[in-house]
């Protein structure tokens, strides 16, 4: 199979742009640090440069990745595995410690890759194991696109009015449309349209508030350990590798639905560059006051509803990331689209991500050991999240995420289902 990226179809500079801006509102690669500063009670300074920090990683690694290492059109932005930790860490006056543990987490999955200790153990994943894993990161976006798309939770001002709705599901139906029956520029930018007719009816209904815009500056550079010097502990910096071996998991997964959108070989050496340059980023990103940053999923979906699979438009989305992480105030006037905007986006991304994990799950060797493998993590991934809010520390990151339990379930039921009776057999 040819290494060659599909670029059809071919855009012009305008529409490479609009490609672009179009995936930097479906990433949202601003909504987690915003969250993580407002819930951590983070000075103004201190929010902002958590913003800037990581805005610039993230189109840093964009660009890096998408024309060097893993080449494929995925864009990066901050991890969610990370959000509690971060809060945490910000509430309890651990910043140095959380930026230590982002560091030395980062450089440890970096070493493993290149030293090619990883792709090793990623080589021996079955289509069954990925397969779970990519369905699983859709779902995963089930519960965020959910809370987007509703305006919040339960108790939450606006949560499901009759505004929050409105905008949500003619947001959703606009990118349904235009992405299913729409032709040319209509199909091409169906997510671009969507955003702007959600902004416009937002704006008109009230619901965009330009005040905040006034506070932030037109110019910034993120500052260099803004949380003072680091500090080393063990029980969190056990809870941060373990957040970071989420992290892989998902990047590994995006990587694998991406290969499968665009037809593209998922070498070992894409996988090796991969996360090399994911650890890079997050080191960068630990020296700046932010966190790290992987493979964003909803990208996948945007591509693969628009039919546009070129990576020249995920380079100029990484440069233009890298100038709103310059511009603060550019940066918030992107933050201004409501969340049932964002989630009525959102929404045909996360379906089309949950179907490329069936479709690479229907390439699995059909057996009765195989279906128990799938079923039951996802069962397990699907469910024991729910019990996780009873523990601590590194026990209650590990149960509360469904990605990684669901990921280690296939994994070690693959090994005590098949290939363990298959050693056994061979050994009678």
């Amino acid at each position: 199979m040819s290494d060659k990226v599909v670029t059809e179809p071919p855009l012009s500079w305008g529409q490479l742009i609009l490609v672009s801006v179009q995936h930097i509102f479906v990433s949202n690669v601003w909504l987690d640090p915003i969250f993580v500063a407002s819930a951590a009670g983070l000075s103004l300074g201190l929010s902002t440069n958590l913003v800037n920090a990581i805005f610039i990683t993230s189109g840093l690694v964009t660009f890096i990745q998408a024309t060097k290492l893993v080449r494929l059109p995925i864009v990066q932005g901050p991890s969610a595995a990370f959000d509690a930790l971060m809060i945490n860490a910000g509430q309890t006056g651990m910043l140095p410690m959380a930026g230590s543990s982002v560091f030395v987490s980062a450089l440890i999955v970096g070493v493993l890759s290149v030293t090619g200790l990883l792709t090793k153990l990623v080589n021996k994943l079955t289509s069954a194991i990925t397969g779970t894993i990519i369905f699983l990161v859709g779902l995963s976006l089930a519960s965020f696109t959910l809370s987007e798309f509703l305006g919040g939770s339960p108790g939450t001002k606006g949560f499901a009015s009759p505004i929050t709705l409105l905008l949500a599901s003619v947001t959703t139906a606009i990118v349904l449309g235009l992405s299913l029956f729409g032709k040319g520029y209509w199909h091409r930018f169906s997510f671009l349209i969507a955003l702007v007719v959600g902004d416009v009816l937002a704006g008109l209904l009230g619901q965009i508030k330009l005040a905040g815009l006034a506070t932030k500056p037109w110019f910034g550079l993120p500052r260099l350990m803004p949380y003072g010097g680091w500090q080393f502990h063990w029980a969190t910096f056990l809870t941060f590798l373990i957040a970071y071996c989420v992290a892989v998991i998902e990047a590994l997964g995006v990587y694998q639905a991406a290969a499968s959108i665009t037809k593209e070989p998922l070498t070992s050496k894409r996988i090796r560059n991969g996360i090399t340059g994911e650890a890079a980023g997050s080191m960068l990103s630990s020296l700046i006051g932010g966190f790290p940053t992987t493979a964003f999923a909803q990208n996948l979906g945007v591509m693969k509803l628009t039919g546009v699979h070129s990576r020249k438009p995920i380079f100029l989305t990484g440069i233009l990331l890298v100038l709103l992480g310059l511009m603060p105030k550019l940066g918030a006037f992107f933050a201004l689209t409501p969340a049932p905007v964002i989630g009525g986006m959102f929404l045909p991304a996360a379906a089309t991500l949950i179907t490329t994990g069936f479709s690479i799950l229907k390439k699995a060797k059909s057996s009765e050991a195989t279906n128990l493998v799938i079923g039951l993590a996802i069962i397990l991934a699907v469910a024991l999240p729910s019990y996780a809010s009873g523990f601590h520390g590194a026990l209650k990151v590990l149960l509360s995420n469904s990605i990684l339990i669901g990921a280690v379930a296939a994994i070690v039921l693959h090994l005590l289902l098949i290939v363990l009776p298959k050693y056994l057999r061979r050994g009678v």
